[in-house]
């Protein structure tokens, strides 16, 4: 029975834009091709410029928040997941605080809360379309051109909600969002390693913009100290210290990723079978990254809209404990507010010139992972309640415990809450600390790709087993 709140959009799922589960089976290579065309189509959008704006040279204020949402300045996907993930971080967090009602083990309720997510990712489509032509992105557009821009980011939107939709419901390999993402991150790192673009034309000697080409060329001339190598000025640019760092966030991860705790289980009618359950130390994986990063960014999009209508000055009070800001050279830079402290410093001299700035980026990181790694228990069906059943469902059992869901229920509560909490804490820990080292992609990029790598692989291996061997494909859920 649908709660309240998800019955209202009972009548928006007979008119909501949607791509059907496939009636058949769909082989390893067809849903190949159509992970492949979703990314293809997704690539083509990052390079589109939207028709009708000029950027200019001037810098782009949301650079550091483009990896995270798999977005493009002045492109078709200039909005990118961002409003995808914040319907489904607005839903997800209503559900699991209780604000409304919604039983996801009930199919019914399961599709009323996905049509809800793409009704509330389309208002936030047109939202930030508007906030970003209103608050002056574009510099200033007459109504028409601003209308032209509107319906351009709108269908790009639409168009992404519809890719990521058509990769979850089987169409192709795990979801569209961590693909795009991970799209994304590889991009920027490999331009930040080996771009040879300069990023000030006619700059002498020329400051070739990727770490290889520059460490190359400096090399050659004679231009190379070790100092110069692992830190470059301005600070922002690539350099040895972020490529070695990006190598260790990689590895370190990867380490994580593999630690787990393995509970022995048994099947209770096959008295022969035995085997294990694991609990993974990132047991959320890298949701919760996903999500914080998702409501940084969103206060950052908000306070920059406020401060360009409203506080150019930085006179208001209430304004000004949002957020405040001047002009630099890389566009609009925090300079105090709640803004300034959920950005990260991005470099070794930004840590050091503000150490308060980076403790308490740290512990807000590591806190709202934390929270946000609690709540998608619940919401994500992954509790100790949830998983007990799913076990005795299954004919499972724990050794030397009844098989009843409250006595795996009361094992798993020794686990699973606890390393929740641990892994949430060191998926936050990392994600601060990588970008304090200037690391290619952020460090969120890297936490989520790796994450995003893993998933991709299991997924695959899954697949391709279930291809030579059809009848273990009920073992995988398919």
């Amino acid at each position: 029975m649908a709660g309240r709140f998800l019955s209202i959009f009972e009548p928006f799922s007979r008119v909501m834009l949607e791509v059907k589960r496939p009636e058949r089976r769909v082989g390893f290579n067809e849903k190949l091709f159509w992970t492949g065309l979703a990314l293809v189509l997704y690539l083509v959008m990052t390079v589109v410029p939207l028709y009708g704006i000029e950027t200019g040279e001037q810098g782009d204020p949301f650079q550091y928040l483009r990896v995270i949402f798999a977005s493009q300045r002045g492109s078709l996907m200039e909005l990118g997941i961002g409003p995808i993930v914040t319907a489904g971080l607005i839903l997800q967090l209503l559900a699991g605080s209780g604000m409304i009602g919604c039983n996801f083990s009930d199919p019914k309720d399961r599709e009323l809360f996905t049509v809800a997510s793409k009704f509330f990712t389309i208002i936030l489509i047109g939202v930030q379309a508007s906030a970003y032509i209103i608050g002056g992105v574009y510099g200033a557009l007459d109504p028409r051109a601003a209308v032209f821009v509107f319906a351009q980011l709108l269908v790009a939107g639409l168009v992404l909600m519809l890719l990521d939709e058509m990769i979850q419901k089987g169409w192709g390999f795990g979801s569209g969002i961590s693909l795009f993402i991970l799209a994304g991150v590889a991009q920027s790192v490999l331009w930040s390693t080996l771009s040879p673009i300069f990023p000030a034309p006619g700059e002498s000697p020329p400051n070739y913009y990727g770490a290889i080409p520059y460490l190359i060329y400096s090399a050659l001339n004679g231009l190379l100290t070790l100092q110069s190598a692992f830190v470059r000025m301005p600070s922002h640019l690539p350099a040895l210290l972020g490529f070695f760092t990006t190598i260790v966030v990689f590895l370190v991860v990867i380490y994580f990723e593999g630690i787990r705790v393995e509970l022995p289980i048994s099947h209770a009618s096959y008295r022969g079978y035995r085997g294990r359950y694991p609990i993974k130390l990132l047991y959320v994986s890298n949701l919760p990254v996903i999500f914080a990063s998702a409501l940084f960014a969103n206060v950052y999009f908000i306070t920059q809209i406020l401060w360009s209508n409203y506080n150019q000055g930085n006179t208001n009070f209430w304004l000004n404990l949002l957020g405040m800001y001047r002009q630099g050279e890389q566009g609009l830079e925090p300079i105090g507010g709640l803004v300034y402290y959920v950005l990260a410093p991005r470099s070794i001299d930004a840590v050091i010139s503000d150490p308060l700035k980076a403790l308490v980026f740290t512990g807000i990181m590591v806190a709202f992972c934390v929270v946000f790694s609690l709540t998608w228990l619940e919401v994500g069906g992954l509790g100790p309640s949830t998983v007990a059943k799913q076990l005795v469902d299954s004919g499972m059992q724990i050794p030397g415990f009844r098989r009843s869901g409250k006595s795996i229920e009361m094992v798993l509560k020794r686990y699973i809450p606890v390393v929740t909490v641990l892994g949430g804490a060191i998926v936050g820990l990392i994600a601060a600390v990588a970008d304090f080292f200037g690391v290619f992609g952020t460090g969120m990029g890297i936490l989520l790709s790796v994450g995003i790598l893993y998933q991709y692989y299991q997924v695959l291996m899954q697949e391709r087993a279930a291809e030579m061997y059809p009848a273990i494909r009920r073992f995988f859920g398919g």
